[in-house]
C-alpha cells in the first residue's frame, strides 16, 4: 500500500498525515526557525541553508526571512531567484521558480488544493498541482498564485493579482482574477 506521502508527492489525493509527512513538516519547520531566526545571517550562509532544505538552489538565489513553506524538498529556485520577505510557498508537489526572477513581499505559491465534492473534504483528502513561474519574472507584492498555474518566461504579475490561469510568456497580468493588461498603445481596434 503507497503511503500518504506517496500519493501527495503524485499529485493524488491525500491525507496530510502520517510518520513520513509528519517527519518533514518537522524538518522543515527546523529549518524555518533557524533560517528566520537569523536575521543577521550572511549571504553565503543563507543560500547554503537552501541548498540544504530545497529540490534545487541555483547559484545567486536567496530569499529574505521571514519566509514558510510545507516541505521545502518540492522547491526549485533558479539562479538569481530572489523572494523579498514574508513568501509562503505550500509546496506539497513541485514549486519551479525560474532564474532571475525577482518576487515581492508577502506572495504566496499555493498547490495545495482540495476535493470540490464535500463527501471527500469530509475525510480530509486534499491534492496539489505543480505551480511553475518562468525566467525573468516580476511579481508584485502580496500576488497570490493558484494551484496548477504556470506562468511564461518574462511575464509581469501586478501587485495583489490572483493567478487562476497560465500567464503567457510575456504578458502583464493584473486584478482578481489576473488577467492580461493590454498597454493604451495596443488596443486593437475594432
Amino acid at each position: 500500500m503507497r503511503s500518504e506521502k506517496d500519493k501527495m508527492l503524485a499529485g493524488e489525493l491525500y491525507v496530510a498525515e502520517g510518520p513520513e509527512i509528519a517527519a518533514d513538516s518537522a524538518r522543515a519547520n527546523a529549518w524555518m526557525d533557524r533560517f528566520n531566526g537569523r536575521l543577521a545571517m550572511p549571504r553565503e550562509e543563507r543560500h547554503a541553508m537552501l541548498v540544504e532544505l530545497f529540490a534545487h538552489a541555483g547559484e545567486g538565489a536567496f530569499i529574505r526571512p521571514p519566509f514558510h513553506c510545507d516541505y521545502g524538498y518540492n522547491i526549485s529556485l533558479g539562479a538569481g531567484a530572489f523572494l523579498n520577505f514574508g513568501c509562503i510557498i505550500l509546496d506539497v508537489v513541485e514549486v519551479a521558480i525560474g532564474e532571475m526572477t525577482q518576487i515581492g513581499p508577502g506572495v504566496q505559491i499555493l498547490t495545495a488544493d482540495h476535493p470540490r465534492d464535500p463527501a471527500l473534504r469530509r475525510q480530509r483528502l486534499e491534492f496539489g498541482r505543480p505551480v511553475r513561474i518562468g525566467a525573468n519574472v516580476w511579481v508584485g507584492g502580496g500576488a497570490l498564485f493558484m494551484p496548477g498555474v504556470t506562468v511564461g518566461d518574462d511575464a509581469t504579475v501586478g501587485a495583489g493579482a490572483v493567478v487562476t490561469r497560465d500567464v503567457p510568456a510575456g504578458a502583464t497580468v493584473v486584478g482578481n482574477p489576473a488577467r492580461i493588461r493590454v498597454p493604451a498603445g495596443d488596443v486593437p481596434s475594432t
